[in-house]
């Protein structure tokens, strides 16, 4: 059963080869062993957008960008539907949250994670049920 949600970052710094990031990678690669994982559609479409950009040092070729989404499938995985939508959109609207921010709390939710994984929203505050962890603090 899925208890983690990783949010994009978490992944990209999975395989960060940037030396200002090597504690970063190590504590993203660390996350991503488990067995408990969790992601969704939305964060390996923002993955293989970001690694991929060719103004990205160090860009990844669309081979290895699909290789590295191929292998976190082994973790649960949340389709964007309707459900997603709707949710997102009302997160957007009581919270004030960006869509996407709010799209991955739905996803995570939907998935019935405990916990988000992520540097970009506030660590350890709770939101629709899921507390927001920042793994690199």
């Amino acid at each position: 059963m899925a208890t983690r949600f990783f949010d994009t970052n978490i992944l990209i710094y999975a395989i960060s080869r940037h030396p200002d990031e090597v504690l970063k990678q190590k504590r993203a690669t660390e996350l991503l062993a488990s067995s408990d994982g969790a992601i969704s559609v939305q964060v390996l479409q923002e993955f293989y957008f970001q690694v991929t950009r060719p103004t990205r040092p160090g860009f990844l070729s669309h081979e290895l960008a699909c290789g590295f989404i191929e292998s976190w499938r082994r973790f649960a995985v949340q389709e964007i539907n309707l459900a997603i939508l709707d949710t997102a959109l009302e997160i957007c609207r009581r919270r004030r949250f960006s869509y996407w921010d709010s799209a991955i709390i739905a996803a995570a939710r939907a998935l019935g994670c405990r916990e988000l994984y992520t540097e970009d929203l506030s660590h350890g505050r709770e939101v629709e049920g899921v507390i927001i962890i920042n793994p690199f603090r």
